[in-house]
């Protein structure tokens, strides 16, 4: 298993980098799932509304990933009326556990590997499932990521630790 040292950032509130990192990563988290929405059920195998969340937080810092994590559904939401209104919060949730859980761990391990993002994403998975579970009364539909999204999962995790490594070096 390869473990690759990048340079990770905790960026605050505070930073105008931030704002310009978290934009950049919401537009990519709009984009994203418009092209993905192109093939029949493409939002719900591929996953896409999380896929620059968990970039964007494990390289930039929980704070730069709240702010996509949180915006990102929201606008796609106004913009396009997808997530569906109804899948809206626990997509909230599962995004700001994401986030929060990248941030964490790149700033714990301080690296970048395919098992720490498989480790995240399971996280944000599992913790999240749970949390719709409680909040819709539907295990049927708590699981359905789990069911459905196994390719989006794996694309979060390699092309996730692709984009880390090759392309945000600085």
């Amino acid at each position: 298993m390869q473990v690759t040292s990048i340079k990770l950032y905790s960026l605050k509130y505070n930073e105008a980098k931030t704002y310009i990192a978290a934009t950049l990563f919401i537009l990519g988290n709009i984009a994203l799932p418009q092209l993905c929405h192109l093939v029949p059920q493409g939002g719900m195998i591929l996953l896409p509304i999380y896929f620059f969340t968990l970039v964007g937080a494990y390289k930039y810092g929980w704070k730069v990933g709240l702010l996509t994590a949180l915006l990102s559904p929201l606008c796609n939401h106004i913009l396009f009326g997808m997530p569906a209104a109804a899948v809206l919060v626990p997509i909230l949730v599962k995004s700001s556990i994401l986030a929060v859980s990248a941030g964490y761990v790149a700033s714990r391990f301080g690296k970048v590997s395919i098992a720490l993002l498989a480790a995240v994403v399971a996280t944000y998975q599992v913790a999240g499932s749970l949390f719709e579970w409680a909040y819709t009364g539907s295990i049927e539909a708590a699981l359905q990521d789990l069911r459905l999204g196994i390719p989006g999962m794996l694309t979060q995790i390699v092309g996730g630790y692709l984009v880390i490594k090759h392309l945000l070096k600085r």
